[in-house]
């Protein structure tokens, strides 16, 4: 009776474990495919023009290597001289990137506002990083690997084409960067960048507050120009009353003339 009492303790302390071992397969296949379906969602709608050109495999095998990660301001997201081998897409927040310069001092090279992709160019030249990326405030980014991505756009010639666009699209504003940084004077540059801050990351509900706060050195190494260039300019234009600036917030009250200053240099 003893020995029969032990066997059935025994019997239900496996059925219990076992059950509690079927119920966390469970709740970690639910959690995957919540997560899994989480990814799609992201990458449907957020990267909707490039989910377009797929087809449902090629939509499996992009959704299965997809991870979404996030940075706090100022994490560095890749480095300089580093291998490229990811694919990123912001789908939240702000970037900047960014090269070091002499004696330390920043140079801004683009912003990237969601959903833009970044940070593949070095991959398709074979080499590593020329510049560096940091979160310009809290970003939450998509990241596909590129061996992926490269045997997906050598089967199909829609995704090839669709990144050889947006090559092209990032290759025309940084040639027209390129120049209007180097023939400019820093009035117009200054300008230039307040106009460019508005169409990528917009205005506040007032109509007019640019909805990206800089610092003065971060807005400077935009500009291609010192800090104390910067104060002096932005303090101009609010004596001029182009625009008025309450710390690190910046409102245009005359987009006319500013883009007058931009246009003219």
């Amino acid at each position: 009776m003893d020995k029969d009492s032990k066997k059935h303790r025994e019997f239900r302390y496996f059925i219990l474990i076992f059950f509690i071992y079927i119920c966390a397969i469970q709740q970690c296949y639910s959690a995957n495919m919540v997560k899994k379906s989480t990814i799609e969602s992201i990458i449907r709608e957020d990267m909707a023009d490039m989910w377009a050109l797929l087809n449902p495999d090629e939509k499996r095998i992009i959704t299965d290597n997809f991870h979404i990660q996030t940075f706090k301001k100022n994490e560095m997201i890749y480095s300089e001289g580093e291998k490229a081998t990811q694919l990123m897409c912001l789908i939240k927040g702000k970037v900047k990137i960014f090269k070091e310069g002499v004696g330390g001092r920043s140079q801004i090279i683009r912003l990237i506002r969601p959903v833009q992709y970044f940070g593949y160019r070095a991959y398709f030249a074979g080499e590593n990083y020329v510049t560096a990326a940091s979160a310009f405030e809290t970003a939450t980014i998509g990241f596909l690997p590129m061996n992926i991505i490269e045997t997906q756009i050598r089967k199909n010639n829609q995704l090839a084409y669709f990144f050889i666009k947006e090559l092209a699209m990032d290759l025309g504003i940084s040639d027209t960067r390129t120049v209007n940084l180097t023939q400019k004077h820093i009035r117009g540059r200054l300008a230039e960048s307040l106009l460019m801050l508005k169409d990528n990351y917009g205005l506040e509900e007032d109509g007019a507050t640019l909805s990206i706060y800089m610092a003065r050195e971060d807005l400077a190494n935009l500009s291609n120009m010192t800090t104390s260039n910067a104060i002096r300019t932005l303090s101009c234009f609010s004596n001029e009353k182009i625009i008025i600036v309450d710390g690190r917030k910046i409102k245009i009250i005359d987009e006319a003339k500013l883009r007058k200053i931009s246009r003219f240099g």
